[in-house]
């Protein structure tokens, strides 16, 4: 019901009341919205300043990382023919290299055939990887298969062919689908259509040899069914079109030979891409990639500067208008700024180079607190003293023993130098056979009866492992087929296992696993084999590494050592590859200026931090005044209220008073006046 006000005495009741709701509103709205433009505009100023630390943050995590100061250049003077790259651990050097061969993946074709329909036949197809040796048909001689030797690093594998697949388009799609190694396409030469097999992978030992296993005839080495695919030493019913070869090439003169031509393991730390032969050798130069630390060092200039711009528009306080920014005088801001400046000001710890401030780099603070480059100290210092650069900003850890490296340390990490006590090399899980005889004076004879077993490598199980059978007259072709057919199980390869296989001198199978530790195990599950020794094997478990760090023992995993936590060399982390047992020396540990810096940026933008603490307090603030202002509405509501109604009460009395005048003045009107109608 709306109530109407002021009838009765004709009073504007309610222009009376909003004026007077109005006038008590004005003063304690305009003392919220006061409130809350201050503290917005500082929760604004905090969050731009806030995008500042992060800004610097990220540019000083580039120079925090060793990886940074490691990086390398690398240049061809042909890089059509030779290009290059280098990794972290690669050493400054020049290098000739003449390229006399590049590799190729081997080929093999199959006969024709009338329609991609057409059915080949059925059973196993079984391809093996190795080395050729094949003549192929020339003037009135025809192909001669001499020989194949397998590579051991190479895993084997199969790809069954039933009626579901068995025409030459469902072979050809089964054979890509395994993802073995094999590339099969089918190519029309005009007279019909042909399987064309290519290994995925160049180089003479990358080779392929199919076995088959007929189940159609039950001959696998006639021309015939599923046997017109076979290519090995008793049938080579498939024609190789391209030869599997090598890449040959030399570097300063040393011949050498790649199975690709992406050569990675010739030159420590260097990658070299072959693309074409070379009459004159190409000039290959590898050096500190200057430039790429200059980059970062410069960025994080440019992001200290940013940040310095920004802390002081936000603190300013301009003397002639009066006018004061967000954050002038606030103490969390300018402890903010203070605490910056201060680590970007202090020395590097525990670092002993020819350089520990960034004034010594040529980096120096200017009057208004930004930072300039003074670029000819700069560029000396990362020519004459590259590697000193990076204990000025990273954490830098140092040994003398080469055969352990420093794989990092954390925050955590106190500066020090920290004894190392190596009391236990990581080992290999691995197995050993029996002696046999000397495969090459009495040949080792695998058939269907005597080449099968399972194995658990890692604690992972094999499924039954059958090697090829034939007469072996060499422990190495023997060690290379076991290591094969291993490496080829779907379990162990899902899991990522390998294992190496070899024959020690007194002729005992070995097979080891490629992993340290004390996870690495080798062991025989089931055994038909005869003559290979593994009725008798023994299993040797691995071993962590074990040692001291600090005089602490610490925690070995495989061979990564790693420092007891809540010691002094907490976070140290060390590669031990080898060397003897005892003390290695010390480990040194030191904090350049960037991982100072980082620490105090990291705690000043943290949850909790003190900018976050800040920011929820002015947040805080914030949603009070929403509070105030529905109590004021709430308050104004009941005033407005209270005035209606007295109003209302005073309007209700002055109709009363009106209208009993009315009455009254009607009455007096009507009472009669002696002599009023008198005609006298």
């Amino acid at each position: 019901m709306v109530a109407a006000t002021g009838i009765g005495s004709g009073l504007d009741i309610e222009g009376l009341v909003t004026s007077l709701v109005n006038a008590e509103r004005a003063p304690a709205e305009n003392r919220l919205l006061t409130q809350e433009a201050e503290l917005t505009s500082e929760l604004s100023a905090f969050g731009t300043l806030q995008g500042a630390l992060s800004g610097l943050q990220s540019s000083v995590a580039g120079l925090t990382n060793q990886n940074t100061f490691n990086q390398r250049s690398a240049t061809s003077s042909n890089a059509a023919a030779v290009s290059v790259s280098a990794s972290t651990n690669a050493a400054p050097s020049s290098y000739q290299i003449q390229v006399d061969q590049l590799a190729q993946a081997q080929s093999l074709a199959s006969g024709s055939f009338t329609s991609l329909t057409d059915t080949v036949g059925e059973g196993t197809l079984t391809f093996r990887f190795g080395t050729t040796d094949y003549t192929p048909a020339a003037d009135l001689n025809p192909a001669n298969y001499n020989g194949f030797t397998v590579n051991a690093d190479r895993a084997s594998a199969s790809v069954t062919i039933d009626s579901s697949n068995n025409t030459l388009q469902g072979l050809s799609d089964a054979i890509n689908e395994a993802d073995i190694g094999v590339a099969a396409a089918i190519v029309n030469d005009g007279t019909g259509f042909r399987l064309l097999l290519s290994s995925e992978q160049t180089g003479a030992s990358n080779s392929i040899e199919v076995q088959v296993d007929d189940t159609g005839d039950g001959l696998d080495n006639d021309n015939e069914g599923l046997s017109r695919l076979a290519f090995n030493a008793s049938a080579d019913n498939l024609e190789q079109t391209v030869a599997g070869q090598s890449a040959a090439f030399s570097i300063n003169g040393l011949s050498l030979s790649s199975e690709t031509n992406s050569v990675a393991n010739v030159i420590d730390g260097v990658s070299l891409t072959l693309r074409d032969t070379t009459d004159t050798p190409a000039t290959l130069s590898v050096s500190e990639n200057t430039s790429a630390v200059r980059s970062a060092i410069d960025g994080f200039v440019t992001a200290y500067n940013s940040f310095v711009s920004t802390a002081n528009n936000l603190t300013a306080f301009n003397a002639e208008t009066g006018a004061a920014a967000p954050l002038q005088g606030d103490f969390t801001a300018r402890s903010v700024i203070n605490q910056v400046r201060s680590a970007l000001s202090s020395s590097a710890d525990g670092f002993e180079g020819p350089f520990s401030t960034l004034a010594e780099l040529g980096v120096t603070t200017q009057a208004n607190g930004t930072l300039s480059v003074n670029d000819s100290t700069l560029d000396a210092a990362l020519t004459d003293n590259f590697e000193s650069v990076a204990g000025v900003f990273a954490q830098v850890g140092s040994i003398a023993d080469s055969t352990i490296s420093f794989e990092g340390a954390t925050a955590d990490t106190a500066v020090g130098s920290y004894a190392v006590n190596i009391t236990q090399l990581a080992s290999q899980g691995s197995l050993t056979g029996t002696a046999i005889t000397d495969p090459g004076a009495s040949a080792v004879v695998l058939n269907s009866s005597n080449n099968s077993f399972s194995l658990s490598v890692n604690g992972v199980d094999s499924a039954n492992i059958s090697l090829t059978e034939g007469s072996y007259n060499s422990a190495d072709a023997l060690a290379a087929e076991i290591q094969s057919r291993i490496n080829g199980d779907a379990a162990l390869a899902e899991a990522g296992i390998n294992v190496s296989v070899a024959f020690s001198a007194s002729f005992e199978l070995q097979i080891t696993s490629t992993q340290f530790g004390s996870e690495s195990s080798v062991a025989i599950n089931s055994n038909t084999t005869t003559g290979l020794g593994l009725a008798g094997a023994a299993s040797t478990a691995g071993v962590d590494v074990a040692g001291t760090i600090g005089g602490v023992a610490a925690t070995g995993n495989g061979q990564l050592l790693s420092a007891a936590a809540g010691s002094s060399a907490e976070g140290v982390r060390l590669t031990v590859s080898g060397g003897a047992l005892g003390a290695r020396g010390d480990i040194t540990v030191s904090n350049g200026i960037g991982i100072a810096l980082n620490g105090v940026l990291e705690g000043l933008t943290q949850t909790n931090g003190v900018l976050d603490l800040r920011t929820d307090g002015l947040q805080s603030g914030v949603d009070r005044i929403a509070d105030d202002r529905d109590a004021l509405d709430r308050r104004l509501e009941a005033l407005e209220s209270r005035y209606r109604r007295q109003f209302n009460a005073l309007d209700t009395l002055l109709a009363n008073i009106s209208s009993t005048g009315s009455f009254i003045t009607q009455q007096l009107a009507n009472i009669p006046i002696p002599g009023a109608n008198s005609n006298n």
